[in-house]
């Protein structure tokens, strides 16, 4: 798929060019922007956050999802494509779609040098604009290191934990699940120390 820079895409035009296309992009009011390769680490973290919350949900009212799965936001005119992300109860679809998602109530994304401001500020009050959304979680592929933010009960003040020991544990506020930074880390290498 060749991309032009400047040029303004509609939605539409974007998934027409996306659902060709052998690689991911992501669609910012009008812009389309190539989603970068992960690293070693990036997969590693993404599987085993995804398959631990898989195993722990399996049989209840939650669908868990890793890396492909496109999220439309509309108030801010986003498709994206988060690395982890939890659904509860029915998923709801972008209008017209079947393939992409508008409920996720958590999101976990695993920090790249390229996306690490995105993710933190521009990306994370885009997901907020969820009414659904209730709790985000980034990690750290270059060192033990994850925050997570939830909302209160009363939706009106999101919370912020940070934790730097790999015997900490990892509880969330969404759904009940807890996990080790160790079992989150697992087979991570610090030594590879990707490009992106």
């Amino acid at each position: 798929m060749q991309i032009q820079e400047q040029r303004y895409y509609s939605p539409e035009e974007y998934l027409a060019l996306e659902v060709a296309s052998e690689n991911r992009h992501e669609y910012i009011d009008g812009q389309i922007i190539p989603v970068t390769g992960g690293t070693p680490n990036h997969n590693q973290i993404a599987l085993n956050l995804s398959a631990a919350l898989n195993f722990a949900l399996k049989r209840q009212p939650y669908r868990v999802f890793v890396i492909d799965q496109r999220l439309w936001i509309p108030k801010k005119q986003i498709y994206t494509y988060p690395d982890v992300m939890i659904v509860a109860n029915s998923l709801e679809f972008a209008e017209g779609r079947r393939d992409t998602i508008t409920n996720p109530v958590m999101i976990a994304e695993v920090l790249s040098k390229s996306t690490r401001s995105y993710d933190l500020d521009e990306k994370f009050a885009a997901y907020r604009t969820i009414p659904c959304f209730q709790e985000y979680v980034l990690i750290d592929q270059y060192k033990v290191h994850v925050e997570q933010y939830f909302r209160t009960n009363d939706h009106k003040k999101w919370i912020f934990c940070e934790y730097e020991d790999e015997n900490n544990l990892l509880a969330l506020a969404s759904v009940q699940f807890q996990i080790s930074l160790l079992d989150i880390y697992d087979k991570v290498d610090f030594n590879l120390q990707g490009s992106d």
